[in-house]
């Protein structure tokens, strides 16, 4: 079975590759912080499938995000306290902690991982970019999710899997966390 872990630090490690890539997203400055949702996961999907422990095996749905055959669920989200022009983006941590179902935030995803039939594990994987030093730091973010999400919701996650990259190209997005929880179908 493949572990979460790796699975987390093979996401990094397939970031940094694109961000090395120089390639701009549309009209933003060249790096991996600006790209969408989508296409990101697009392009971390045929990264991994180009390695031999992921061959053929990594999809990308629209439930889950991304699929790893027989492996794992993952639903994923972005975290950018600041745009591409260096300003602060506003309501940028409702991705991860509006607590309904329904919606399209981090929350929202463990409801609809709890619900999802199949074989695979379930996470939630959060890509959250910060300046070097960080200006605005994600750890207290990932904290309330995890406060939210178990004491308020009554959902089990397994705990906080980290991966951290930095020198990214991006003068905004300069460094980068790939976090990780299990989603227990049980709640706590």
């Amino acid at each position: 079975m493949l572990e979460l872990e790796r699975v987390v630090a093979d996401v990094a490690d397939a970031l940094v590759a694109i961000d090395r890539s120089g390639v701009p997203f549309k009209a933003f400055q060249p790096g991996v912080g600006p790209y969408g949702e989508p296409q990101l996961l697009r392009a971390v999907a045929g990264r991994l499938n180009e390695c031999e422990t992921y061959r053929s095996l990594v999809a990308t749905k629209r439930s889950p995000d991304l699929l790893i055959l027989g492996h794992w669920a993952l639903e994923f989200k972005l975290a950018r306290p600041f745009g591409d022009n260096g300003k602060e983006a506003e309501n940028w941590s409702v991705n991860l902690l509006h607590p309904y179902p329904g919606n399209v935030s981090a929350i929202g995803d463990c409801l609809k991982l709890c619900a999802l039939s199949g074989p695979e594990r379930k996470a939630v994987v959060v890509i959250g970019y910060e300046h070097t030093p960080p200006r605005v730091a994600l750890a207290p973010l990932f904290d309330s999710f995890e406060v939210i999400t178990q004491a308020v919701m009554g959902l089990s996650l397994g705990s906080r899997v980290q991966e951290f990259r930095g020198d990214l190209l991006h003068p905004i997005h300069q460094q980068l966390i790939v976090a990780a929880w299990e989603v227990r179908a049980n709640p706590v």
